[in-house]
């Protein structure tokens, strides 16, 4: 296996034959289907394969039937699988997923609790290998409630802050041991310049003058940015769609999913991709902000902020919204451009 945080996946030639969205290579994952269930020994019922509308990646997901026949069943001694209590019912719905990459593996087993529900879904099973393949795969619990996306309420960014603060607790005895991501700032605001100039952007005169601004002040926002503090395990992917609920859409502790993306980082990255998304929905902003919301869960958790939080969250939204256009082919749409560009004279006035 690899580094157990790179976050790669090794075996290119299983994920090219499930076929992006899983299901490419029907024989290869009708006998992949039957391997797991022979190692769940006889737990994990009939796979049902299926893809949602927010799944991004060449996983395959499939629901089935978990029977918990046995009580505690240990990983072997090679370390390929392990098996989890199941729930005090004889029988539950489960998701299986595969193929996982290492460090999603990683932090699933990290992060179970046996003092109460995790944060993140319960595992019942997991292994890195599976048939001949060197392959990551889990068995978890299906989640009723969710992706809180698809049904906004009022309550989702308080509740998304909770569960956020409480996936910082969970992770936090487990020590940072690698450098934060390096972003090239010099090079996105160098892309975001040339896309004014080159394609029909909407208020492009506005754009170019913000721009203009922002470069001349582009290596003191970085250099704050650079210099964050403090650094711990981020989800790196915190958003409505990966926000479940054992309870309800409206109401209940929230469940975060897709642990692929957790890296070192600064909680303000979590906090504004959060709020980055509800940009163009000014609405669902007014009197719900995810950077204040979660730096609150935080200190009732005794969790450190860090200092000038305020500040650090404008610069951290100011570098983003100057680069947006350097993604104009994944997040063109114009009520989100605007939105930036908003941000952004915003950020420029206020910092």
């Amino acid at each position: 296996m690899t580094d157990p945080d790179a976050g790669e996946i090794a075996f290119p030639t299983v994920g090219s034959a499930l076929g992006g969205g899983g299901l490419g290579n029907r024989g290869l994952v009708e006998s992949l289907a039957t391997s797991l269930i022979e190692t769940c020994d006889g737990q994990l019922g009939e796979l049902r394969w299926f893809r949602t509308d927010w799944q991004r990646g060449g996983a395959a997901t499939a629901r089935a039937k978990w029977s918990a026949h046995c009580s505690d069943c240990d990983s072997d001694s090679s370390g390929s699988s392990t098996k989890a209590s199941a729930a005090p019912r004889d029988v539950e719905n489960v998701v299986v997923k595969l193929p996982v990459n290492t460090r999603e593996l990683n932090w699933m087993r990290r992060l179970q609790r046996s003092d109460r529900l995790p944060v993140i879904p319960r595992l019942l099973a997991s292994g890195d290998a599976l048939a001949q393949y060197d392959l990551g795969w889990v068995v978890i619990e299906q989640l009723p409630f969710g992706p809180l996306g698809g049904h906004w309420h009022e309550s989702h960014v308080d509740r998304i802050a909770e569960a956020i603060a409480q996936f910082s607790l969970d992770a936090k005895p487990f020590p940072v041991d690698r450098a934060a991501r390096h972003e090239d700032w010099e090079r996105l605001l160098s892309s975001a310049r040339e896309a004014v100039k080159v394609n029909r952007v909407p208020n492009r005169q506005r754009w170019t003058a913000a721009l203009r601004t922002a470069a001349h002040r582009w290596h003191q926002l970085v250099a704050i940015w650079e210099a964050r503090a403090p650094l711990e395990w981020i989800h790196g992917d915190l958003h409505l769609a990966n926000a479940m609920s054992r309870v309800g859409h409206a109401h209940g502790d929230v469940c975060l999913i897709d642990l692929a993306e957790v890296r070192p980082g600064h909680w303000l990255e979590d906090a504004i991709y959060l709020e980055r998304q509800l940009w163009a929905r000014p609405e669902r902003l007014r009197g719900h902000q995810p950077a204040r919301a979660i730096a609150d869960a935080r200190r009732a958790r005794g969790l450190e902020n860090g200092d000038d939080v305020a500040h650090l969250a404008q610069v951290r939204r100011t570098l983003l919204a100057a680069t947006s256009l350097a993604f104009l082919k994944s997040e063109g749409a114009p009520s989100y451009l605007g939105a930036c560009l908003d941000r952004l004279e915003s950020g420029l006035g206020s910092l």
